[in-house]
């Protein structure tokens, strides 16, 4: 039988188990926003759904870009996205004590969230041109490491400690695919232990200190670093099993959560739908991840397999550390939850990443 033609051959080369799980996670998303924005004066859900439909363009715009476009252009995107968050650094606009955004009057741009996207791209671009056998070790990793904190010190300076450490942890996930060597790993966690209480003294704001003491001890300040924590866990512990159900939480509704719509919202699911209902939630990122590594897996070159890791890492961390931090497991490092949490740049860095994954899957056949 010849090879199949026109519109069979596209719609066999779309992923469709991860438009599913996309669409799923819109769906959720889009619902238990509206739900966690009943008593707020904005309808946040309807301008998450117009960012929806930006995000959709997005992934349609990035999807039917040739492949090797972005691997070409890498280090170039790379070094403009670091240019970005040098203008934040020079005229940025301040809000909430941090300089993060680009200011273009209509809007706002977070170039910090481009630079997970560049991070990735940038990272599958070097590590295919290498095409190494064999693990890499830390002398052969200066180079790419170096790369990578060029941008990560600029956000950090903003300062942005939760997506200066989600990019250096996509980055580390991506090198230990490739492979490392465990003398190289056992070496690098020795420094990182050594160096933590240096890091704690001098590196953090006063703000990110106190963040981290009231980690430690929820009860230490329960009306004041520890307020938001606290009531997320009640909210989370009040569901119970199968929750309180539809438009019945008490603890968001009433604006005892703060951020409810934005790092909290998962704190709304939570009180809402109880355990089952995060158990399913866990299960669609669970889905997504699987279906990323699985574009990764049948990738043909080393570009497409370390994209499709580098997005998976992104969705990982983002979740492991929002849910954990949510929950009191984690110090509070202002980190969005994928899909789930309302603002336009998050969200498109999201939809763009998706964008890549479909990217790798649509141009597989015309691979060399």
């Amino acid at each position: 039988m010849g090879a199949k033609t026109g519109a069979a051959a596209l719609v066999e080369r779309i992923e469709w188990p991860l438009v599913i799980v996309v669409v799923l996670l819109a769906a959720l998303g889009l619902f238990n926003l509206r739900n966690a924005s009943l008593n707020s004066p904005a309808s946040f859900h309807l301008a998450q759904a117009v960012w929806y439909m930006v995000g959709l363009g997005a992934i349609t715009v990035v999807t039917l870009i040739h492949t090797r476009f972005f691997q070409r252009w890498a280090y170039v995107g790379f070094g403009a996205v670091v240019l970005l968050l040098v203008a934040v650094a020079l005229f940025g606009t301040e809000l909430n004590g941090s300089k993060r955004w680009l200011n273009f009057g209509a809007f706002l741009v977070q170039p910090s969230e481009l630079l997970k996207l560049a991070v990735i791209v940038v990272t599958a671009r070097y590590f295919n041109d290498r095409n190494k056998e064999g693990s890499y070790s830390l002398r052969e990793l200066v180079v790419p490491t170096g790369i990578v904190l060029s941008g990560v010190f600029w956000v950090f300076n903003q300062p942005d400690l939760g997506t200066s450490l989600v990019i250096l942890a996509i980055f580390g996930t991506m090198v230990l695919f490739e492979g490392v060597r465990w003398q190289s790993v056992v070496a690098l966690a020795v420094a990182g232990v050594i160096a933590l209480p240096f890091g704690y003294a001098f590196g953090l704001k006063e703000y990110q200190r106190d963040r981290v003491l009231s980690f430690m001890n929820l009860d230490a300040d329960t009306h004041g670093q520890s307020w938001q924590v606290r009531q997320s866990m009640i909210a989370f512990g009040s569901g119970r099993v199968w929750g309180k159900g539809h438009e019945e939480g008490t603890q968001v509704q009433k604006g005892f959560v703060p951020e409810h719509e934005n790092d909290f919202i998962a704190a709304n699911w939570g009180e809402e739908r109880g355990f089952v209902g995060m158990l399913l939630l866990l299960g669609l990122y669970f889905a997504f991840i699987a279906a990323a590594l699985n574009v990764s897996r049948k990738a043909r070159d080393r570009y497409g397999v370390l994209v499709g890791v580098g997005v998976a890492a992104l969705f990982f961390w983002h979740t492991v550390v929002n849910l954990g931090m949510v929950t009191g497991m984690l110090p509070v490092v202002g980190l969005t939850l994928p899909m789930l949490s309302y603002g336009g740049s998050s969200l498109l860095t999201m939809m763009v990443a998706i964008g890549l994954l479909f990217n790798v899957s649509f141009h597989r056949p015309s691979y060399g």
